[in-house]
């Protein structure tokens, strides 16, 4: 079952849209992290509205937490929810088929030690020149300006 969990995880990863201020700066390692403002219940309710809201194909929430708990292992809260747009996420995997390992968009709702629940994903410009994909860029800007705006309905100000 775990296992089947994580090939679901790593097969299952597509595209979505950014607010006009931009994506906020990736970190080195292309994570963009995002402080939410509302609880872990509330967090995942409020994407996953929003990402519906958009029309945008929504695949799976896999509560890491949960999953991690039933190998004894104890996690702090911890959902990796799954979605995108498969007419966009393609675009990139017919440019590079490797980069089917970043697509639909995973986006990771996690609770960090002092109780505050954030959003983490990948930068889409990291995982353009990742995978050495530099005949997208209309569509990575698409992408990245969706997550933005997916991401914006959670945070914190």
């Amino acid at each position: 079952m775990f296992a089947k969990t994580l090939l679901m995880g790593a097969l299952i990863v597509s595209a979505g849209l950014l607010a006009a201020a931009g994506p906020p700066p990736a970190a080195s390692d292309g994570a963009v992290r995002i402080r939410s403002a509302y609880s872990m219940g509330e967090t995942i309710d409020r994407l996953k509205q929003d990402i519906a809201s958009k029309g945008i194909t929504f695949f799976a929430a896999i509560e890491q937490s949960k999953v991690a708990g039933n190998a004894g292992v104890e996690l702090r809260p911890s959902t990796l929810l799954i979605f995108g747009n498969p007419a966009l996420g393609a675009q990139f995997i017919t440019s590079n088929p490797i980069a089917g390992l970043d697509w639909p968009v995973r986006l990771l709702v996690f609770q960090d030690d002092k109780g505050e629940v954030w959003t983490a994903y990948t930068d889409f410009q990291w995982i353009a020149h990742r995978h050495q994909i530099t005949n997208r860029d209309a569509a990575f800007s698409k992408a990245s300006e969706v997550i933005a705006s997916i991401t914006s309905s959670v945070k914190a100000q």
